[in-house]
């Protein structure tokens, strides 16, 4: 703080204690509703643009009493992750983005209490760069999930590496999907959750903790998809529910239930890269039997995972031809600092920034103004690879008709279900540079590590073959 310009006019009361009482800035409440402001005209006006209407929910700012914030927080500090419980919560400024319950059904208002069961999926990015300024090639065959498994688990953020790769979840192909789901019930790590009745029942509370007991997750689940009771318990039950589970998530995610507008990215980007990745284990056990794996199906271009891999398909140039435009646009504003606001860094998130997203050029004619758009598209790519979707569903009754909701089978019971968003906060401009030096450090501990492992098991598979090699000299 500068002594010489402090105002007391820009404070006021907060409120206090036995000991303590507590003024706050006034410029800092202003900042942080203006914050959430932004998150909600952001979901507004680009991401249900892309997205569609029913499936983002944006939310409007409130104004909580200061008293109900502090008791609210000191009461859930102890159900908190304990790798969350570093990061302050905000008490200060009583303002706070009011959401609807994505756990629940979004369709329609229930008129009887029927239980609901919500699977929350961080799918992560779905396709392999193609771009031309990617200096290791490696990137071109392996996806970034995959290559990132393998840091994270030597830095202790997990146990082991999961199995789940997105590309065989964005394939459409119902195969690969089926594998994608199971992996990621095999080892959730943050990419699932599964909700009943608005409480977590399976995933992952915090690193330390997995939740990951198939057997259990059958028991919460079987009155769901076999509500007669007819399966016995056991291996067989568990192995027949965990299926049933797959097959209707799979079967939401390729509907086409959202009746809003038509993503605009429709006809974007295009998909681009190989429709494999090398690591995948499916791709990998299928090779091992000499099989091609099954190229992607497509998706239905109605379906949210259809969708959301077109805005994350705004990362035209992968994050290494992105940084230098990135650092073009920071040389500007060095020199002309007042234009950050028009060059709506920080939003306004309107009308006008959406339709510069929409141009999908990647020549680059020198200018400050072709790597803002860039940049900008690489914040909503970002935020399009890092949100989770919400699938609630609820048994339908037997004489419910199916014309009022979007309605999915499975063997023994029908759901009425609903589809959501979440997660879709701009990711920040300072961001950049973080994604920049991460990038390169994932793939060069892939490359020291896993990929060296790879060819020094090739070189000596050559060499023995080289050992038994007959050399045969015509007579």
């Amino acid at each position: 703080m500068d002594e010489g310009k402090m105002d007391e006019n820009e404070w006021r009361y907060h409120g206090e204690g036995n000991k303590s009482l507590v003024v706050a800035h006034a410029q800092t409440s202003e900042e942080i509703f203006q914050h959430l402001q932004n998150i909600v005209d952001f979901g507004k006006n680009v991401m249900k643009e892309f997205l569609g209407e029913n499936y983002v929910h944006c939310g409007e700012v409130v104004q909580l009493p200061l008293d109900f914030v502090k008791q609210l927080c000191l009461k859930i500090q102890c159900e908190r992750p304990e790798s969350r419980c570093d990061k302050d919560l905000d008490t200060l400024s009583g303002y706070a983005l009011c959401l609807p319950n994505l756990a629940r059904l979004q369709t329609y208002q229930f008129a009887e209490r029927r239980p609901i069961l919500c699977v929350e999926i961080k799918p992560k990015c779905g396709f392999i760069p193609s771009s031309s300024d990617v200096t290791h090639e490696l990137k071109h065959r392996v996806c970034r999930y995959c290559m990132h498994q393998h840091l994270k688990v030597a830095t202790g953020k997990w146990k082991q590496i999961s199995k789940y790769c997105p590309l065989d979840l964005y394939s459409g192909n119902k195969q690969r999907m089926y594998f994608a789901l199971k992996s990621l019930l095999q080892e959730a790590q943050n990419n699932l959750k599964i909700f009943k009745n608005g409480e977590l029942i399976y995933g992952c509370k915090d690193a330390r903790s997995p939740m990951a007991d198939w057997s259990e997750l059958a028991h919460h689940l079987k009155p769901f998809f076999f509500p007669s009771n007819g399966l016995a318990s056991g291996p067989h039950c568990t192995r027949a529910v965990i299926r049933e589970l797959v097959r209707v998530i799979t079967r939401v995610l390729l509907s086409g239930s959202d009746k809003g507008r038509a993503g605009a990215l429709r006809s974007g980007p295009g998909l681009r890269g190989p429709p494999v990745c090398e690591a995948s284990p499916f791709s990998r056990s299928l090779r091992c039997q000499g099989k091609n794996t099954p190229e992607r199906s497509g998706l239905p271009k109605g379906c949210l995972l259809y969708k959301t891999l077109q805005v994350q398909m705004l990362d035209l140039l992968d994050i290494e031809g992105l940084y230098p435009l990135y650092r073009r646009v920071e040389r500007y504003l060095e020199e002309f600092p007042e234009e950050r606001k028009t060059l709506q860094i920080d939003g306004p998130y309107d009308e006008a920034f959406y339709q510069r997203l929409l141009d999908l050029s990647t020549e680059d004619d020198g200018t400050v103004a072709f790597a803002l758009t860039k940049v900008q598209q690489y914040r909503v790519a970002m935020t399009a690879k890092d949100c989770s979707i919400m699938i609630a569903l609820s048994p339908c009754l037997q004489d419910a008709s199916s014309d009022q909701r979007p309605v999915v089978p499975s063997s023994r019971s029908r759901f009425a279900f609903s589809v959501s968003v979440l997660d879709l906060d701009l990711k920040p401009y300072e961001s950049i540079p973080h994604q920049y030096k991460l990038d390169s450090k994932i793939v060069n501990y892939y490359l020291k590590t896993v990929h060296a492992k790879d060819a020094t098991v090739m070189s000596t598979r050559f060499k023995e073959s080289e050992d038994c090699t007959l050399v045969l000299h015509k007579v």
